[in-house]
């Protein structure tokens, strides 16, 4: 019995750690031309950003709301970027985090610029 306990055990094991297979990426690689398109999303996507934090009516309006304005504004530009993830045959899981990560890190950088910018507005006055 002594032997077959650890075997039981291994075998079992990896049942437990088996993860969803629709959910998992399976170190598939992306060409060189789909990186390069969601890349030039990204950047699209920033710029953006960019040129709505530019605008004057964002200018005068208190950092957060004029912060979640401006993404409200460029929300499609995510759009773009998960339909190339999705024509790739990136899982929407994978595709989603970095949507997501890439969404909270970029309007952490457009509050950070409009509290800035609303400080020094404020200090000129």
């Amino acid at each position: 019995m002594k032997k077959f306990l650890p075997l039981i055990l291994l075998l079992s094991s990896e049942a437990v750690f088996s993860n969803d297979a629709k959910n998992e990426w399976h170190n598939t690689t992306i060409s060189d031309a789909t990186i390069e398109k969601i890349q030039a999303a990204k950047y699209e996507y920033k710029k953006c950003v960019g040129s709505e934090m530019q605008k004057s009516a964002n200018q005068v309006q208190d950092a957060r709301k004029a912060t979640d304005a401006i993404m409200k504004q460029c929300e499609s530009g995510l759009a773009k970027m998960r339909e190339i993830y999705t024509d790739a045959k990136v899982p929407g899981v994978i595709a989603d985090r970095h949507l997501k990560q890439m969404r909270m890190q970029t309007t952490r950088e457009a509050l950070q610029g409009m509290m800035f910018s609303e400080a020094t507005r404020k200090a000129g006055n």
